[in-house]
């Protein structure tokens, strides 16, 4: 699939889903910058529930997903309300970058906290995650459009961490419940998965942007 058609497909989608939301938040008079604040502590309330090992509590297991998601939602009406109502701006977008790395290595921390990962394996995760934002920071300063570059964007990665929180929550408690002995592999095998996606993320962009920056030449 080319940049461009994953870039449009997923454009169109966001759009028909983000429609009614962003229109009623626009019509609020709501700022982008305020939807932008409410994703990061969403993210942080997220992170802590993790820290604190909500996701092995079956009552509580929901708490660290259902703010990712939120966090996740607010980091798409932000833009969106920004170009709706005319306020989108340079300094709105640095904002938003910002808070969501700030974001990203809340969330890493809270699932070392939270015994799900070792320091090591955040650690490679917390650069890899970095190092896609930084390649994409760089390329676009020079004019190179990035916009759908790689498999794991910011989206695919919270959709990626949600789905294997929920995945871990359920096999935790319901191998506890079956066999007396809760199996603890799911969740650091994924993350596993999760690091190769991102180096392979990371691989695509440095490939992408190096040979536009050698088609420039």
């Amino acid at each position: 699939m080319s940049n461009n058609h994953k870039r449009t497909r997923q454009s169109e989608i966001v759009k028909k889903l983000t429609r009614y939301p962003v229109e009623f938040l626009a019509n609020q008079n709501i700022k982008p910058n305020t939807l932008s604040y409410i994703g990061f502590i969403s993210s942080l309330v997220a992170a802590f529930f993790l820290s604190i090992g909500t996701i092995h509590n079956i009552w509580l297991a929901w708490l660290p997903p259902t703010f990712m998601i939120i966090s996740g939602i607010f980091d798409v009406f932000d833009g969106s309300v920004a170009r709706k109502i005319g306020l989108d701006s340079k300094a709105g977008a640095f904002l938003d970058s910002n808070l969501d790395r700030i974001s990203d290595a809340l969330i890493i921390l809270g699932l070392i906290y939270g015994g799900l990962i070792n320091y090591l394996v955040g650690f490679i995760m917390l650069f890899l995650s970095i190092m896609i934002s930084y390649v994409r920071s760089r390329a676009e300063n020079d004019g190179i459009d990035m916009k759908g570059v790689g498999i794991m964007e910011r989206g695919e990665r919270i959709l990626f961490l949600w789905c294997a929180l929920i995945f871990e929550c359920w096999i935790y408690y319901l191998t506890g419940l079956y066999f007396g002995v809760s199996f603890t592999l799911f969740f650091p095998i994924l993350m596993l998965l999760y690091i190769f996606l991102l180096f392979a993320t990371f691989v695509q962009r440095i490939h992408f942007t190096f040979n536009k920056f050698s088609k420039m030449e």
